[in-house]
C-alpha cells in the first residue's frame, strides 16, 4: 500500500498530510477484546473474504477496524447487537439489507450493513465488498 504515514501515530494514509486525528494504531485482537465471541466470528469472515484481494492492509483504531487498499474502502465498527459494515461504492444500492447510505462525495456512496452473525456475511455481502474493493483508488 503506498502512501503517507503519519510520524504521529504510525498510521498509513493514501494522501500526504491526510486530515485525521491521531488514534494510535490497535491490533484486531485489542479491538475484540472483551467484545462477543460472535463478532469476532462475523469479522473473521468478513477479513477472510477480503483477505483473498491483494494489496489490502488492515487497520484497527479505538473506534473501529479499517480495510484499505491506499484509502479505506470498508470498516467495521461494533455495536451492542452486532457489527456495523460500512463500505463505499460509486452507486447507491437499495437493498433491505442496507440500513442507510449517504453520499460522501460525487463518486463515493457510504453503505451500512449490520452483520450479526458469520452467516450474515454471505454472497451478498461479500458481492459488495468485493465491489468496494474493486471501486477504491489505488
Amino acid at each position: 500500500m503506498a502512501g503517507w504515514i503519519c510520524k504521529g501515530c504510525g498510521r498509513r494514509f493514501g494522501r500526504v498530510n491526510q486530515s485525521h486525528t491521531c488514534a494510535p494504531a490497535r491490533t484486531v485482537d485489542d479491538f475484540f477484546a472483551g467484545r462477543p465471541p460472535v463478532q469476532r466470528r462475523a469479522f473473521d469472515a468478513i477479513a477472510a473474504h477480503l483477505g483473498k484481494l491483494r494489496p489490502i492492509h488492515v487497520e484497527a483504531v479505538i473506534a473501529c477496524v479499517m480495510f484499505k487498499r491506499t484509502r479505506s474502502f470498508a470498516e467495521v465498527r461494533a455495536k451492542r447487537d452486532g457489527l456495523d459494515l460500512i463500505f463505499l461504492l460509486s452507486r447507491t444500492v437499495e437493498h433491505p439489507r442496507i440500513a442507510r447510505t449517504f453520499r460522501l462525495s460525487a463518486n463515493r456512496v457510504v453503505h451500512y450493513v449490520l452483520v450479526r452473525t458469520k452467516a450474515d456475511v454471505d454472497s451478498q455481502v461479500r458481492a459488495w465488498l468485493t465491489e468496494a474493493y474493486a471501486s477504491s483508488p489505488v
